[in-house]
């Protein structure tokens, strides 16, 4: 017997010339034959979506808007139907789907390096508070739902919900090639109008970190640190040295 092999979402996509959001448009009305090897988590096998899509294959399939409500934006509702995708992380800024690969073990090491030095200090001001790190989702509103790498939730305000929906006090973003856009202009304006009070972004490629402050409304760029320790008068006593934060990265 032989075992036909499975594809995925994107894999489908590339063949018919679709879009992926098109891909899991027809999946989730049951339009195209699938395989559900997880929680939202999708294979296809090519010839009997071919065959169920009829003799003119992809021709028969339209490429058009998904029926957003009224505003044409995708909704954190929209949003939570979506099948993950292996490879790709999913995330929703304004009303757009945000598709991006998963990081890479540099950025992952950093991560983890940052991470201890947070979870280290908050520990000490505020041991009821969380540090959490990506893959989590957070609810800024109604169109936006994101996955900071790193974030704080002080003790006055702790995760109760999935997605989670309080409101963190420090958001932490890892630079990497293909989010640098992303982390720098669309998450900078989505945290901003949430009304997060620090927004990091951290440059390993650069080796530099660049701090904004919530100033009535606005971002205000605090501290770029590009060399030796690190501190922020936010943040008293927390101070670690850039060069081992970003040793092999």
């Amino acid at each position: 017997m032989t075992r036909k092999k499975l594809i995925t979402a994107q894999e489908l996509s590339t063949i018919l010339g679709l879009s992926v959001d098109t891909i899991w448009r027809y999946t989730r009305d049951r339009r195209i034959p699938h395989i559900e090897i997880g929680p939202r988590q999708y294979r296809y096998v090519e010839d009997e979506v071919l065959k169920a899509l009829g003799p003119r294959g992809s021709a028969t399939v339209c490429e058009k808007p998904a029926p957003y409500g009224d505003s044409g934006k995708m909704t954190h509702e929209d949003f939570a139907k979506l099948p993950a995708e292996t490879g790709y992380i999913l995330q929703l800024i304004d009303g757009m789907l945000i598709r991006e690969p998963t990081p890479t073990y540099r950025h992952q090491r950093v991560s983890r390096r940052l991470q201890q030095i947070l979870i280290a200090y908050f520990d000490k001001i505020d041991p009821q508070g969380e540090v959490f790190n990506a893959p989590l989702d957070v609810y800024l509103n109604d169109y936006t739902v994101v996955q900071p790498d790193l974030f704080f939730l002080p003790g006055t305000q702790p995760a109760q919900n999935d997605p989670v929906d309080s409101l963190p006090s420090l958001v932490v973003e890892i630079l990497s090639p293909s989010t640098a856009r992303t982390d720098r202009i669309k998450k900078l304006n989505s945290y901003q109008k949430a009304g997060v009070a620090h927004y990091w972004i951290v440059d390993p490629m650069d080796c530099l970190i660049e701090c904004y402050k919530l100033e009535g409304d606005h971002y205000v760029a605090f501290v770029r640190t590009a060399e030796g320790m690190f501190a922020h008068p936010d943040f008293p006593d927390l101070t670690f040295d850039l060069q081992a934060l970003f040793a092999d990265a």
